[in-house]
């Protein structure tokens, strides 16, 4: 299927004026409806064992489309309800399903109270107390350990954002939803809208969805995003290094098919000409409900704040899942993706001998100038498919059987800009592209949850395969230089033909068409051992054999740069609870490592690089879950690193070690009913502790570590009872300090810190939500590490239905 997309004006602007009459008419609306007279009412209220309330409790009648989800006080109301006797039912993940009779008399109210206890499933479903008090807190996940390990069992920190979190945030972009991730800094967005962010002072990819590859050479939508999950520190063991950073990694968690018919179409516009349409469809597909479906669907466009630059695409998620028996389910699900946009900014200062300027604020730099054209764009194609086995093999043991297949690609051109600020000159060069990328990744898990003697065990053992294909066919040229301070007509010289010209004029090269192929191999074994009910300890193993075929380039029928290498990744952990289930003490060794492909002088093949953790710090979730916090201190030390060779230029030399270390605390709290907290702050030094001579990084922090200082904020008062129950209010910021583009001893350009806050306001009720979200309130200017600027100030209006 081939989707074209063609360029769409909104030639239209909302006044504020404008946007408050046509709140307030979508209110009156709600209000009017809501005051017709009704047939009957059903009222109550939904407690759990321990008698706390249980909020997000789906109350429906059974062959009808009426029910309620319960509030943060565990009252629900179902309106409307015909005259009749209705079955009831109650139901949560992770709770009993409970049922109950109930007659409805016109203009009376039925009052129905439940009370659920929890049910014996997996980890996920079981821990569900956060939900009922702190709806950002769901810490509770396989996926870190890949066993059933609560968060304060766990020796390793992570963090999670929920798909609460970010529909309160009303979030268009996936990388938005990191706002919220202690030390990830400003998103790093790459010429074909792949993004990555900063974990300990690390670069880190997106390349992991639902704990296997999910290697997306384009953009993220999040219309399917669950949750995020920040893994922190270095994670060989149990993940691939590929996808890895030795600063841990990001892992995107997809929604899910469940038992009840639920769906939200949400419409969000505003600034920058934003048109969204999103669709969340669930539904069981048979009574017995053993067949369920789910699809998740996105319409994005919109334009760029500067006088160039747009994003278009049309994102489709389906997943079903299929109960088989009681041993097995299967569970099946896609990302279809086509999108059509302009390549992100991307900006180098002149680090010349003749470079004067040394601070991105005194370039003197148009913020909103593009110094490009909507014509030169490229398109976009993402196919992700994935299937999950669980099958029950014992009361102690299972399988688990992971399998996704991927094809992303990038057709057309994309821009990289060169400062010249001696002559106030920018050079663009374009490049005509086609990448296609082809992943293949296998996982076979075997879980078990036994005792040996008065000793419980939880060991995860598997095997993964894991290979990359890549096809790269590019030309790049150099357009001629303009002045950045007074472009003139020069500027509209940017267009896709005067581009073409020059690529059709460009004598071919052997290197313009390169094929590359890689495969891992490897084996690892988990084992999470209570010596009490209070300590346990943590020991894994991996061993990765790396086989890269090298780049052939069918011109010249040559092949360079392949290799193969073997690795070995170990890591221990210790934790301690000094208050049962509320505060642990914990402690971890982790071990990471990166195969190194690239080339030196004289052909040695280079060692992989090795990063090894070792972290303390305290963990709580008191009060009932509503305070949550971990704590910790981290000592990160790399060797083997490789640096430009200053004695053969265009050759690397692996002569290089580099120590990371910080403080990172996180804190996720409901301290009242109806108030949420979630805070963060990230200290992280880095530095190149070893250098080759001539590189001029000895002792220097890397340019691409990002700030040294990084604090996160938000915080929201949703009103829980009353005429006006629903209606909230959120705010927050983001702090960063300053940093580098380069850092040398002899060249250092800098960016400046930066503050930016947040705000919105939103009314939600079972039926339908209305929010009105303000980004960056201060119109600070900021740029990320490739110096694009970031957006000035945005509103953003969200109305979702939900029936």
């Amino acid at each position: 299927m081939q989707f074209v997309f063609t360029p769409i004006n909104y030639n239209y602007r909302i006044s504020f004026k404008q946007l408050l009459l046509s709140i307030s008419s979508i209110l009156l609306l709600a209000f009017s409806a809501g005051a017709q007279t009704t047939n009957g009412t059903i009222k109550g209220t939904v407690k759990t064992s321990d008698g706390n309330p249980a909020e997000f409790v789906n109350v429906v009648l059974t062959d009808t489309k009426l029910g309620a989800t319960a509030g943060q006080t565990g009252h629900f109301t179902i309106k409307n309800v015909p005259t009749g006797n209705y079955t009831i039912v109650a139901s949560y993940i992770g709770l009993q399903t409970q049922t109950k009779q109930v007659t409805v008399t016109a203009g009376e109210t039925a009052t129905i109270n439940f009370v659920l206890t929890e049910g014996a499933k997996d980890l996920q479903e079981v821990y569900v107390k956060s939900a009922k008090h702190n709806k950002f807190l769901k810490k509770e996940t396989e996926d870190v350990a890949r066993l059933p390990l609560k968060n304060l069992e766990n020796p390793q920190v992570y963090s999670v954002v929920t798909s609460e979190l970010m529909k309160e945030q009303i979030v268009t972009s996936y990388v938005d939803g990191f706002k919220n991730i202690p030390g990830t800094g400003v998103p790093l967005v790459y010429n074909n809208g792949r993004t990555t962010l900063l974990s300990r002072g690390f670069v880190t990819g997106n390349f992991i969805r639902n704990s296997v590859a999910g290697y997306n050479f384009n953009a993220i939508d999040p219309a399917d995003i669950e949750k995020i999950e920040a893994i922190k520190g270095p994670t060989g063991t149990l993940f691939n290094s590929s996808l890895a950073s030795f600063g841990g990694l990001f892992n995107r968690v997809t929604k899910q098919p469940n038992e009840w018919a639920k769906s939200e179409i949400t419409y969000q516009t505003g600034s920058f000409d934003l048109n969204r349409l999103t669709a969340d469809v669930n539904l069981p597909l048979n009574k017995d409900k053993t067949v369920l479906f789910r699809v998740n669907a996105a319409l994005h466009n919109e334009h760029s704040f500067q006088d160039a630059g747009f994003n278009r695409s049309i994102f489709v998620a389906p997943s079903i899942t299929f109960h088989v028996n009681d041993r097995l389910t299967v569970d099946i699900d896609a990302e279809i993706g086509n999108g059509n946009a302009t390549s992100a900014y991307r900006l180098a200062p002149d680090v010349s001998a003749k470079a004067t300027i040394h601070n991105v604020k005194d370039l003197g730099i148009d913020y909103k100038r593009s110094f490009a054209n909507n014509g030169v764009d490229y398109l976009s194609r993402q196919i992700d498919i994935y299937s999950l086995i669980n099958y029950k093999i014992s009361e102690n043991w299972k399988s688990q059987t992971m399998f996704n297949k991927t094809f992303s690609t990038t057709t057309g051109m994309v821009t990289a800009f060169t400062l010249v600020d001696s002559t106030k000159q920018i050079k663009r060069q374009v490049t005509q592209q086609d990448y296609p990328y082809y992943i293949t990744n296998v996982q076979q898990n075997f879980i078990g949850d036994f005792k040996i003697g008065h000793f419980r065990n939880r060991i995860v053992t598997g095997i993964e395969y894991y290979n990359q294909k890549s096809n790269w066919n590019n030309v790049s040229v150099t357009m001629p230089s303009i002045s950045y301070i007074d472009p003139g007509a020069a500027y509209n010289g940017f267009t896709a033909d005067k581009i073409s010209a020059l690529v059709n004029a460009a004598a071919p090269k052997a290197g313009d068409y390169v094929q590359n192929n890689q495969s891992s191999y490897a084996a690892y074994l988990s084992d999470v051992f209570n010596i009490t009910d209070r300590l346990n300890a943590m020991a894994s193993i991996r061993i990765d054999r790396f086989v890269n075929k090298g780049a052939y380039t069918p011109a010249d029928g040559k092949t360079t740069g392949n290799f193969s290498q073997t690795a070995w990744s170990p890591k221990f952990g210790l934790v301690y609870q000094l208050a049962k289930d509320q505060i642990s003490l914990f402690g971890n060794y982790m071990n990471g490592f990166n195969n190194v492909s690239a080339t030196s002088f004289d052909n040695t093949p280079f060692k992989p690089q090795y990063a090894n953790q070792w972290e303390a710090g305290v963990k709580v979730d008191a009060w009932d879950h509503k305070i949550s916090s971990t704590i910790s201190y981290y000592d990160i030390s790399v060797t083997n690193t490789t640096m430009d060779d200053p004695a053969h230029p265009g050759f690397s030399t692996q002569a290089g070690t580099q120590l990371s270390k910080g403080i990172e605390a996180e804190l996720i709290a409901n301290p009242v009913s109806g108030l949420n907290i979630v805070a963060g702050f990230a200290y992280n030094d880095s530095k190149i502790t070893s250098a080759a001579p001539g590189t001029n990084l000895q002792g220097l922090r890397p340019a691409n570590s990002g700030p040294a200082r990084l604090a996160n904020l938000w915080i929201s008062y949703r009103i829980t009872q009353g005429v006006v129950q629903g209606l909230g209010f959120g705010a927050g910021g983001n702090y960063g300090s300053d940093s580098y583009q380069t850092n040398t001893t002899k060249f250092k350009f800098t960016i400046p810190s930066y503050t930016t806050v947040d705000a919105t306001v939103f009314y939600d009720q079972p039926k339908y939500r209305i929010g009105f979200k303000l980004d960056n309130l201060t119109n600070e200017k900021y740029w990320s590490f490739r110096l694009a600027p970031q957006n000035p100030t945005r509103g953003t209006l969200s109305m979702s239905i939900k029936f």
